[in-house]
């Protein structure tokens, strides 16, 4: 019997299917040319062929590569910590207790999410790489038993996706094969809600190697029962269903999304994102239609077509290296045979290759991560005035990332280590607030958004130095300490850098005794001498005796 639950999901997945068939033809256009793995439409892959037949020119999938590790070095560069855990509400932000709990959660999320066995970093990398080329990617944040948070990024060939009605993304579809031996071993390592088609396990003795399709159903829990243990009380139901049989394999359910899925840019109307490579592709495909002509004009000039003589004299001409042609001259000692000399410019093809492969780099924002590094000799106020323009020009793609995609993983990351017990028990004073704890935010990008407070900074104090030429007064409401506090921090140094305010005020009273001391010390041989003079003066006065006496 059909269960109606896999047969509604089986619809819904052939229209989700049959709605990006024009988005996938597109996408496998950019994946020709991009040299990457397409396989959209359930097109067969064989691992190790070659991706690189229809290209003459590499720039585009270098751009690509350079892209992914701009993106991740702004985004979640893997030598810092990119953001931290914090509160906002000011009755317990200044709490010793919580700020120490909420570093420590910070430490536990850095070290499980660096764990060799976690994947991160990787899984990361090709996200954005297919952020790029097609403008959608999306991770798979997984509680594996034993192993701990797993993070697995998925092909966009593979996820369908469905938003609400405020356009955030709450339905996810992973479409994927598996063999009948794995099918089969999948369903047998954990227990499973459903059972695995029968013609599947007759297909793991007798075909092992046979693929079949499944589909993994996140969506919301319209039936959620509020308070409930279980799947009852899950805001995600989540069904795995053979598409052989239409039959739910296995069904449960999420406390929160474990897909996060990003796009790089949306146009109106639209679900699936739009990639630097949508955008420049009539340019990607005109470079590499040049490059095949430069190709040919270069080739005609290093080597040009021969003209010959028509009576066949010359039939078997050599033009190896070091060959002799008899019958090459003619009587009067003309060459019987000569160069076909074109006027191609291979020059100016060249040049306007290039001018197309400089718009391909803007598009993939190799050229604006080139400024800071081409320009090396900029003074720390340039420096500044380059990043701010870096964090406007990159706030709109990054704060995307940050809502769509790592809010999300950090939230999953967040309710599996809660779940197993990994992160320690919530303050009082915290959980009497309500327990609402933030994400901030510290990546490089963050940073260079900040980069206008530390610019308006350095423009008000050089603005006041001419007026304090006039009156040295002027300067005595800039709080120097406080300045330079907030410009090292805008400007991402090292926080343990700078001595804390105990540790000043130690320093302070430290200096404030070694300056009482001196003083005493210089002021000790004027006492001595004071001293000893009035004891000498003493001594005189009992010499000389009484004064007046009687005679």
């Amino acid at each position: 019997m059909i269960d109606t639950r896999a047969e509604d999901i089986c619809r819904q997945q052939d229209a989700m299917e049959g709605e990006r068939s024009i988005l996938e033809s597109h996408c496998r256009e950019i994946a020709e040319r991009m040299g990457m793995f397409s396989q959209f439409n359930g097109e067969d892959f064989s691992p190790g062929s070659k991706r690189t037949e229809k290209q003459f020119d590499s720039t585009a999938p270098l751009a690509l590569d350079r892209f992914a590790a701009a993106i991740e070095s702004i985004l979640t560069p893997r030598s810092t910590r990119w953001h931290k855990v914090t509160v906002v509400d000011p009755r317990v932000k200044n709490s010793l207790i919580v700020r120490r709990w909420l570093e420590e959660v910070n430490d536990i999320l850095f070290r499980v999410r660096y764990s060799p066995r976690a994947n991160f970093a990787s899984q990361m990398h090709e996200t954005y790489l297919s952020l790029g080329a097609f403008g959608t990617g999306g991770v798979f944040v997984d509680d594996m038993l034993g192993t701990g948070v797993r993070y697995t990024a998925l092909h966009l060939s593979e996820i369908y996706i469905a938003q609400d009605y405020a356009g955030r993304i709450d339905t996810v579809h992973r479409k994927f094969e598996m063999t009948a031996r794995q099918a089969v071993q999948w369903y047998e390592k954990a227990p499973r809600s459903g059972s695995l088609p029968e013609k599947i396990r007759i297909a793991a003795d007798k075909e092992p190697g046979k693929k079949f399709w499944f589909v993994h159903c996140v969506k919301p829990n319209e039936a959620r029962q509020h308070g409930r243990l279980g799947k009852e009380g899950m805001a995600y139901s989540s069904y795995y269903v053979s598409m052989e049989g239409k039959q739910i394999v296995d069904d449960g359910g999420y406390r929160v999304m474990p897909y996060a899925v990003s796009r790089y840019v949306t146009s109106p109307r639209e679900v699936y994102g739009r990639s630097p490579a949508m955008t420049v592709l009539p340019d990607i495909k005109m470079v590499n239609e040049m490059e095949k002509t430069n190709i040919r004009a270069a080739h005609r000039r290093v080597a040009p077509p021969l003209l010959a003589l028509q009576d066949g004299a010359l039939s078997g001409f050599n033009a190896s290296p070091d060959a002799i042609n008899y019958g090459g001259l003619r009587h009067d000692g003309t060459p019987a045979i000569v160069p076909l000399r074109t006027d191609s410019d291979v020059g100016l093809g060249i040049e306007m290759t290039e001018q197309k492969r400089r718009l391909i780099n803007d598009a993939f924002l190799v050229t604006l991560f080139q400024v800071l590094v081409e320009n090396r000799n900029m003074t720390a106020t340039e420096a500044m005035y380059r990043a701010q323009e870096k964090g406007a020009l990159l706030a709109p793609t990054g704060g995307r990332q940050q809502s769509e995609l790592l809010g999300v993983i950090i939230e999953r990351e967040l309710d599996i280590l809660s779940a197993a017990g990994a992160i320690p028990p919530m303050p009082k004073e915290l959980i009497d607030i309500g327990g609402s704890i933030e994400i901030e935010y510290t990546s490089p990008l963050a940073q260079a958004q900040r980069s206008e407070e530390g610019v308006g900074i350095l423009r008000s104090l050089e603005a006041m130095t001419p007026l304090a030429q006039v009156d040295p007064r002027a300067m005595r409401r800039v709080n120097a300490d406080k300045t330079m506090q907030r410009l090292w921090d805008i400007n991402g140094a090292p926080s343990d850098c700078l001595y804390s305010d105990d540790e000043l005020a130690e320093m302070d009273a430290a200096e404030a005794d070694a300056k009482q001391a001196a003083m005493l010390l210089e002021a000790a041989p004027v006492a001595a001498n004071a001293a000893k003079t009035m004891a000498q003066a003493a001594q005189i006065s009992q010499q000389a005796g009484p004064v007046g006496g009687v005679l």
